[in-house]
This record gives C-alpha cells, structure tokens and sequence, in this order.
C-alpha cells in the first residue's frame, strides 16, 4: 500500500492512527535504511541492531518532525548517525581507531554469512573502509544507493559542491587502491 508521505506523518502524529502507520513506515523504508546501516557498519547483526534504534528513535521522536525535508531525509540522517555513533562506540570498545576498526570489519566480511560477495567486492569494501568517514558516507549513498546530490546534501546537511569533491576524492582514491591491489 502506497501512501502520500505527509498523510503517513499525520498519521504517525494521531495516537489513534499511530501503529498501523508505523507499520507502513517501517514496511516502506526498512529495506533501503537496512542496507544503508550495512554498508556502513559492515555486519548483519550490528545492522539490524542499529535499523531497531533507528526505528526506535523515528517512533520517538515523530512529533518533532517539521517537514522541513522529505520524511525518508530525516529517516536517513537518524540512521546515518546510529551507525556512525555505533561504529565509535565499537572502536572505543575494542579500543581501536575508527580505520583500524573498518580494516578489521572488512576483515570480518569474508566470514559473514550474509556477505555473497566475490573477491572483487571485498576489494572494494576494503578501499571503501580506507576512505574518510565523510567520503565513505557520500561515497555508498552515490555509488551504491544512486543518490541525486541534493538527496545527499539534505540528509548529510553539506553543500552539494563539498559532496561532488568528497565523491571525487573517494573515487579516486578507490581506484588508486584497486590498480595498486
């Protein structure tokens, strides 16, 4: 069932109408904000860890949403965040620093169960988890979401043209990395 987003939002805003237009959110959105989560932190259980507190804090928190961006925009800057405050919890944990933290990830990839990659897709996670955490991030919503910029921009809250240089910078430093490897 397709519904007009603001319809869902003051559907989710109605204490009556609230539950089933959870449902529908989470039914729309949770695929895409899984594999954006899982780009990101690399492991299917910390994903579908850090999707429940995303959702978790969407449900929380739906009455302070204005609209000023698209209700997805919103939901993705929440789940962007999780993740990335979930990868730093995990590094201080392990006591690592957040790129030996990825390498290690990456490492990880090829035990996963879940990951059915080949060696060329390891390559280029491990590239990936070499970038910045800026670019890492433009890099996977351009590259592998196909994100239009302005998406990016409201989401990231960064100026399209610092994207298109982070994007670029990412892209040439994957390739240097994959011709070197």
């Amino acid at each position: 069932m397709l519904i007009a987003e603001e319809t869902l939002v003051q559907q989710l805003k109605q204490s009556h109408s609230r539950s089933k237009a959870f449902e529908i959110l989470v039914n729309t959105y949770k695929e895409r904000l899984y594999w954006h989560i899982r780009r990101l932190v690399l492991n299917h259980d910390d994903a579908d860890d850090v999707l429940q507190n995303t959702f978790i804090k969407v449900f929380r928190n739906i009455d302070g949403f204005k609209g000023d961006s698209k209700l997805y925009s919103w939901m993705y800057r929440i789940a962007t965040n999780e993740a990335l405050t979930f990868l730093k919890t995990k590094s201080k944990k392990l006591g690592l620093e957040n790129e030996a933290l990825q390498t290690r990830m990456v490492a990880n990839l090829q035990a996963d169960v879940y990951f059915d990659g080949d060696e060329i897709q390891l390559k280029l996670q491990k590239a990936i988890a070499l970038l910045p955490e800026k670019q890492r991030l433009v890099f996977n919503m351009k590259y592998f979401e196909e994100m239009k910029y302005e998406d990016i921009s409201e989401i990231l809250e960064t100026s399209v043209g610092a994207l298109k240089a982070s994007y670029h910078l990412a892209a040439k430093k994957i390739e240097s990395f994959l011709v070197g490897n």
